[in-house]
């Protein structure tokens, strides 16, 4: 049995330009904007039988804007920060370097107080692998684009200094399909996503 979880970026707010660490600033205008220019695509989604989103105002803004009314899931709330909560890498840089030093470099370091970056994306991966498994269930998420970064180097069970080389945009989509601790990442082209989920 297989599960097909399809993971959509919540759409920007104007403090993701500066990347704030859990950021949750609303969804702004241009944020809409883009929400409406992408729904034609991200619509068919709500046909998914189980629809889940991060506790974030923007995602859950961006999952009710295209119609999913999901779920809000405490699993995928973004990583805690702890008191660098609210800063960019620069700002957290500028007042403890060595920290974030021993955070990028170690993913075991909680250097801030909160969860390190092995925690967290274990916590995703764990809400992954306990997703309800019935052949052909389809699953939409919407969650910030760290929530998603996570949750790939889990499933493709890769060494955790990847989540550094992902970029996850605005509104894309990535899919996952398997179960239990067995993923695989699903690339589509325009013409299958356009027909099915």
């Amino acid at each position: 049995m297989a599960l097909r979880v399809t993971f959509v970026a919540a759409a920007r707010s104007s403090a993701s330009v500066t990347e704030r660490f859990e950021d949750d600033h609303p969804l702004d205008q241009a944020g809409w904007d883009e929400v409406q220019r992408a729904a034609g695509d991200l619509l068919p989604l709500a046909a998914a039988e189980l629809r889940y989103c991060s506790p974030t105002p923007r995602s859950r803004a961006t999952g009710d804007a295209l119609g999913y009314a999901p779920l809000v899931q405490l699993a995928l709330r973004d990583c805690d920060m702890g008191r660098w909560r609210g800063f960019t890498l620069g700002e957290a840089m500028a007042r403890e370097p060595a920290a974030v030093d021993a955070w990028l470099a170690d993913p075991r370091s909680a250097a801030h107080g909160g969860e390190s970056l092995l925690a967290f994306i274990s916590r995703v991966g764990g809400w992954l692998d306990t997703r309800p498994v019935e052949d052909g269930c389809r699953i939409v998420a919407v969650a910030e684009p760290s929530v998603i970064r996570a949750a790939l180097v889990y499933a493709l069970k890769a060494p955790p200094s990847t989540y550094w080389n992902l970029d996850v945009r605005p509104l894309s989509r990535t899919t996952v399909t398997g179960a239990g601790g067995r993923w695989n990442l699903r690339f589509e082209g325009a013409a299958a996503q356009a027909s099915r989920i």
